[in-house]
């Protein structure tokens, strides 16, 4: 009511308001013509967005962060769930080499018996390990062949190195067989420099064999190689048996102290192969009659 009273008392006004439209329309006009065609406007245009960019990076401030907050979260997600694929990657392929090397350590002991094999001229079957006595003081263990593959009490077992030990029961299909570390083990044997003959026995410890009948003046040293002697008939002769690593002169006393390490690794040995010689067989078979 007050505006149409001040219309009514000012009726000149409405016809200044358009004037001032019309010029405003009229100076944008021309405006844009000239910046159209000699881009005049260019300096004021950059100097407004100069001006105005502050203001716009305060604006897109908390949506950019907000962004920036979902990719890092969805990025450490990626790369959790990568690390954690990578692991178990790894895992396996841990898993799967452990098996490759453990076959490949399987086809190096079958290679270097293989290759002994070449050298034995006498008959020999390769047999596997099936278990070994946990009592410390009892060396033996349990191969997977028996009487039904030849197999008899007192067959001789070598591998790649040298003499393991001698099967003391035949059984069908498996066989129980001493090593030659037992305390209870003895072997003829004799030193392959010199041919000196003597007997090992073992003495419990995996990796020492015990010369007991050594006299204190016998050419005897460290370092000499102890082959089978085939006295006995029960090992062929000419396999590598152990080596001797000590010898101790006592005064006064007989015999010498005269140690040797077996020259197969019995701690690690997982195949053998068994002998079937000509003199062991014509023995087996004098018992059987």
């Amino acid at each position: 009511m007050v505006a149409s009273r001040e219309n009514r008392n000012n009726p000149g006004r409405i016809p200044a308001l358009g004037l001032r439209l019309l010029g405003l329309i009229f100076i944008s006009i021309l405006l844009m013509y000239f910046d159209n065609r000699d881009s005049h406007l260019d300096s004021v245009r950059k100097s407004i967005g100069a001006a105005m960019y502050p203001l716009r990076v305060t604006v897109d401030a908390p949506v950019r962060f907000w962004n920036w907050i979902g990719d890092s979260t969805t990025s450490r997600n990626r790369l959790e769930q990568e690390l954690s694929r990578l692991k178990a990657e790894r895992l396996l392929t841990n898993a799967r080499l452990q098996k490759l090397n453990a076959l490949e350590a399987e086809n190096t002991r079958l290679r270097a018996l293989l290759e002994a094999r070449n050298k034995v001229r006498d008959q020999v079957r390769v047999a596997e390990i099936m278990s070994v006595d946990a009592n410390p003081f009892n060396h033996s263990l349990v191969i997977d062949v028996g009487t039904q593959d030849g197999v008899f009490d007192g067959q001789v077992l070598v591998d790649a190195n040298g003499v393991v030990g001698q099967v003391i029961k035949a059984g069908l299909m498996t066989s129980q067989a001493m090593l030659i570390t037992d305390t209870d083990h003895a072997l003829p044997v004799e030193v392959n420099r010199n041919g000196l003959r003597t007997i090992v026995v073992g003495t419990g410890t995996i990796d020492s064999l015990s010369l007991p009948f050594i006299v204190n003046n016998a050419d005897i040293r460290v370092g000499d190689l102890l082959v089978t002697s085939g006295l006995g008939g029960t090992f062929p002769s000419g396999y590598p048996v152990a080596i001797v690593d000590s010898v101790t002169r006592i005064p006064q006393e007989p015999y010498a102290n005269v140690t040797a390490k077996p020259a197969a690794s019995l701690g690690e040995v997982r195949e053998v192969m068994l002998i079937f010689s000509a003199a062991a067989a014509t023995a087996e078979a004098d018992d059987n009659e």
